[in-house]
């Protein structure tokens, strides 16, 4: 009888995460849940209700009398620099000092004996300003001749101007790409406790726990050794907790550090969306050319986005967008470039696809305007344009595609999905008119897996076997609802075959591992896994050396079976082997370590091989809207995605659902909306509409790839899933599209810009019903 023993918990099948318990009975612990010791002071900020100015005076002698208020910061106050830029340009104060920038901007920051009493006493500042003009869309910033807040890119490859002028058919346009605020359920929060000599600890929930000891450290003006950051997990982060909590945690560091005690920083959620950064808006000017079948000749593109007052990520975003204008098809005369703008709010950071969804909208957008042109269905076109496996391979970028199965996977969901059969029946429905239209696009993903800033891509562990066989992880990705730390567990306990419940992963610590990079990229799981199996096979290696030695057997009769260990004829439980290893003074403690391989990016001329490995999705999306109102509800979503193979399919299929909830809230209803004075008016989820629950797709589908697997050595040959089925959720707007169209026989583009918010649909729905689109 074959035996059918196996671990619980290995790779590739499928196990909840590891605080989904406590996630849903409230027992998880964050920053905010951490006891506070005896005096524990609490800060808050003093932020700018303008949106350009000097700061003419600054009077505090209300806020320092206020009841409870120990400390006012100034950027004076800083004991050693001003600036939490995460670039070399150094344009990120901690504090404004002789002008603001943006509505919002942290002018002083209030320590009190209580977070109310510290937030009641900001509000009795008076700062007087002498305003100056403002600009607040890439487009008012390039009329008013405002810099780019970092270098611009250029993507070239082939000669798209040449194809253009001797081009069959051209169509140019414009289109705005709204940004998103990551509204993540547990706001930021940094809370500081002062330790001897220059020692301070940080409990923060960051992305990046390495950046916010450098930066604490630069601001304090003392080494990173005396800075250690910890961070058990985050409440979501989506990259809004990157680099954006970089001011709280050394605001908190420095007034721990003054007056000795210990310090909490957590703006309410108004503040957090007014002061912290955002995805970044776009405004794209392209112009594209191609022939009767509708196969693209040549493409030339203009990202112009919105960066806001100093450069955070806007230079890897923007050239991010850039990476994925491309999306899966091949352009053979292509230029693209980046504008990168300054503008008069809040500086943009890191979100979900960081530039990515950006790219690959203007993609679909021109797949979408040529089968409008030429009459055809847009998947046509899409198919005609889909990237080859042995030519039509190469990138903007130069570099080569050599993993496509993006025509294979959007086969098997026409067909699974049935488009062409429902497709059919749209057109058949929208004939006969009506007030309800309806609309169905199939759209495809090709997102490239690596960070752009190759020394980004590496990762540690460290490992610990205790005696007793009990196992202690701790590597330097950050767990913010992902599962990374059930993944990297099921990695572990695969190696040592053992079952994960052996396995405890402990909060991630600057202490226990170095120069970690932020959780994002989706590299996650990629780097944080191959790390600790690297530590896990060190730990085997000096085990099966310690066997060879002891028992006079070959490295080969040792085997690492479920919850044993095989030396030669005698078997014994993993706890019993790992006690003798013990007696015999085995090390059983090692970091691990890795670094993805093959990537290598030369900025300056806009060529190379940044992305290790490509992952591939598709979805198809029906929609019914609302003519008198714009009012729309997804009917049926069915989506086919590559995870190569995956590490946990449960985790995997959760990560797709909801990056296609929040990609599809993007295009859909989530605006951000700045008044004419610059102030964020959609800063609560009062006024900013996220996707609720009865805003799902009425039927959902969702399916892994089951045949797929990484041509890459990943962990286990999987793929990352974090961001690129994001992406997935423009097929809900391209279907939005093709319902509008139907109001004047799909005769043009309806060319909505995104979200395309009820109101927006409405106003498609009259300009093509009076001929003036």
């Amino acid at each position: 009888m074959k035996d059918t023993v196996s671990i619980h918990g290995s790779t590739g099948t499928d196990l909840h995460h590891e605080s989904a318990v406590k996630h849903v009975t409230g027992r998880a612990g964050y920053t905010d849940d951490i006891p506070e010791p005896i005096g524990t002071l609490h800060g808050y900020l003093g932020i700018s209700d303008v949106a350009h100015a000097r700061i003419t005076a600054i009077d505090l002698d209300d806020v320092r009398s206020a009841p409870g208020v120990v400390d006012v910061l100034l950027a004076d106050d800083m004991p050693g620099s001003n600036d939490v830029s995460p670039t070399h340009l150094h344009d990120e104060p901690v504090l404004a000092k002789d002008r603001v920038e943006f509505w919002g901007q942290a002018i002083f920051c209030v320590i009190a004996t209580s977070r109310d009493a510290a937030r009641r006493a900001a509000e009795l500042a008076r700062i007087s300003y002498e305003e100056l003009s403002h600009a607040l869309d890439p487009v008012a910033a390039i009329e008013a001749d405002y810099p780019h807040v970092t270098a611009p890119l250029q993507l070239k490859n082939g000669d798209a101007e040449a194809a253009l002028a001797g081009a069959e058919h051209r169509i140019t346009g414009r289109m705005t790409v709204g940004g998103q605020d990551h509204l993540y359920l547990e706001g930021h929060i940094a809370f500081a406790m002062p330790g001897e000599d220059e020692d301070v600890i940080i409990y923060s929930s960051t992305q990046n726990p390495t950046e916010v000891q450098h930066m604490v450290a630069h601001v304090l003006g003392v080494q990173s050794n005396a800075v250690v950051v910890n961070v058990r997990r985050c409440g979501g982060g989506f990259g809004g907790k990157e680099t954006q909590m970089n001011q709280f945690a050394a605001l908190a560091a420095v007034a721990a550090k003054k007056l000795n005690r210990a310090v909490k920083i957590r703006p309410d959620r108004d503040d957090d969306m007014s002061s912290t950064g955002k995805r970044h808006d776009f405004v794209v000017d392209y112009d594209v050319s191609f022939d009767g079948n509708g196969v693209i000749q040549g493409m030339q593109g203009n990202f112009m986005a919105r960066c806001g007052y100093s450069s955070d990520l806007s230079g890897p975003v923007t050239d991010r967008a850039l990476f994925h204008a491309d999306n899966a098809y091949y352009y053979p005369n292509v230029l693209l470039r980046s504008r990168p703008m300054k503008t008069n709010t809040v500086s943009n950071t890191a979100f979900r696809g960081f530039g990515g969804p950006q790219g690959v909208i203007i993609a679909e957008r021109i797949m979408e305007e040529i089968g409008y042109f030429l009459g055809k269905d847009s998947l046509e076109i899409r198919k005609a344009n889909f990237y080859g496996k042995t030519d039509r391979n190469v990138t903007p970028y130069h570099q080569t595609v050599g993993d496509c199965i993006i025509s294979e996977l959007v086969q098997e969901l026409e067909g699974s999905s049935d488009y062409a059969t429902r497709r059919q029946s749209v057109l058949d429905y929208n004939a006969r008119g009506g007030i309800i239209r309806k609309g169905i696009a199939l759209t495809p993903v090709k997102f490239g897996i690596s960070f752009t800033a190759t020394w980004y891509n590496q990762a540690g562990a460290l490992i610990h076997v205790y005696s007793d066989g009990s196992i202690h992880l701790n590597h330097g990705g950050i767990e913010m609802g992902q599962g990374l730390n059930t993944k990297v567990s099921q990695v572990v306990a695969d190696a040592f075959q053992v079952d994960v419940g052996t396995i405890k992963i402990t909060q991630t610590t600057t202490e226990k591992v170095p120069n970690t990079s932020a959780t994002a990229a989706s590299s996650g799981a990629d780097l944080n896994g191959m790390a600790a199996l690297n530590a896990a096979e060190t730990i085997k290696e000096r085990l099966v050396q310690f066997a060879v030695e002891e028992w006079g057997v070959t490295a080969g009769e040792v085997a690492f079976l479920p919850n044993t260990v095989q030396v030669g004829s005698e078997q014994f439980t993993f706890a019993e082997f790992v006690n003798k290893a013990y007696f015999a003074r085995v090390q059983m403690s090692a970091t691990g370590f890795y670094k993805t391989p093959e990537i290598h990016w030369d900025r300056d001329t806009g060529t190379g091989h940044p992305f290790y490995y490509y992952a591939y999705g598709a979805a198809v999306s029906e929609v019914s809207v609302d003519t008198l109102t714009g009012e729309n509800q997804v009917e049926r979503t069915d989506i086919l995605h590559d995870v190569g193979r995956s590490l946990n399919p449960a985790l995997d299929l959760g990560q797709v659902e909801g990056a296609f909830i929040q990609g599809m809230g993007w295009l859909t209803t989530e605006e951000l909306w700045w008044d004419d004075r610059g102030q964020l008016r959609t800063h609560a989820p009062s006024t900013y509409k996220i996707p609720l629950a009865s805003d799902r797709p009425r039927e959902f589908n969702v399916r892994l790839v089951d045949w797929s697997e990484n041509h890459k050595p990943t962990i286990k040959r999987s793929k990352a899933v974090g961001e690129p089925p994001f992406m997935l959720g423009i097929s809900v707007f391209e279907a939005l599209s093709m319902a509008v169209a139907s109001v004047a026989d799909y005769r043009e583009c309806p060319r909505l810009d995104a979200p395309a918010t009820p109101e927006r649909v409405l106003m498609a729905v009259e300009r093509l019903r009076e001929g003036t689109a």
